[in-house]
């Protein structure tokens, strides 16, 4: 059974930083691109980040860009999301997922239960 287990979320200030861990059990994960989505009350769900099973292939979504780093480590099974400057806006529930190959569309296999993140301003 396939798991995706995230964690790190929690309450920050604006301009402050979290990283949220996401680690993956159940199967091999080789060929598995892994993403970050979030999703805000009255949003739709959206792909922040995304990185491909080499790490040689990363997306960011525009908002994020230079503020976020998503990074893996294939050994752990585990992909990172370090969120920094954080503004309110960033404020949502942020889920992990996993799919074979690399996706910039919400089109993924396996997903986390979720982490909440808060930024206060």
């Amino acid at each position: 059974q396939v798991q995706l287990v995230e964690s790190g979320g929690g309450l920050v200030q604006a301009g402050g930083s979290l990283r949220l861990s996401c680690a993956a059990s159940g199967r091999t994960f080789s060929n598995y691109g892994m993403g970050w989505s979030r999703q805000a009350p009255g949003k739709e769900r959206e792909l922040v980040a995304a990185i491909s099973w080499s790490a040689g292939s990363t997306y960011y979504t525009d908002s994020v860009k230079g503020r976020f780093t998503i990074s893996r480590d294939v050994a752990k099974n585990t992909v990172y999301l370090q969120m920094n400057s954080l503004k309110p806006e960033d404020t949502a529930v942020y889920y992990c997922a996993a799919r074979r190959g690399f996706s910039l569309t919400l089109e993924y296999d396996y997903w986390g239960q979720g982490t909440q993140v808060t930024v206060s301003s």
